[in-house]
């Protein structure tokens, strides 16, 4: 059974850091492209990192470039996004997704998401 924890999300200041985390389980984690979305109220969801199976490719969303770093680790089965300079504006719940191809099928899952919270 596919699972994906996320975990790491709180309050934090303007300016501050936080780092999150999804734990990967039941599928093959190093074949998987990974992402981070959010979603804020009233907002639509957004796509705002994403980082291919071996690492060597990947890309943000122009809100956060510069600024979050998305990671991961095939050994730990993990992907990771570090927030940094965070700003309120970043308020929402942070889900990450799994998908890659089997079969000729396209395999999609999603966490449930951890809440992060900027404010002073």
């Amino acid at each position: 059974q596919v699972q994906l924890v996320e975990s790491g999300g709180g309050l934090v200041q303007p300016g501050g850091t936080l780092t999150l985390s999804c734990a990967a389980s039941g599928f093959t984690f190093s074949i998987s492209s990974m992402n981070w979305y959010r979603l804020a109220p009233g907002n639509e969801r957004e796509l705002v990192a994403t980082i291919n199976s071996d690492s060597s490719e990947t890309r943000y969303a122009d809100s956060v470039k510069g600024r979050f770093t998305i990671s991961r680790d095939n050994y730990k089965n993990t992907v990771y996004l570090r927030m940094d300079r965070l700003k309120s504006e970043d308020t929402a719940v942070y889900s990450c997704e799994a998908d890659w191809w089997e079969r000729f099928a396209r395999r999609v899952y999603w966490g449930r998401g951890t809440l992060v919270t900027v404010s002073s």
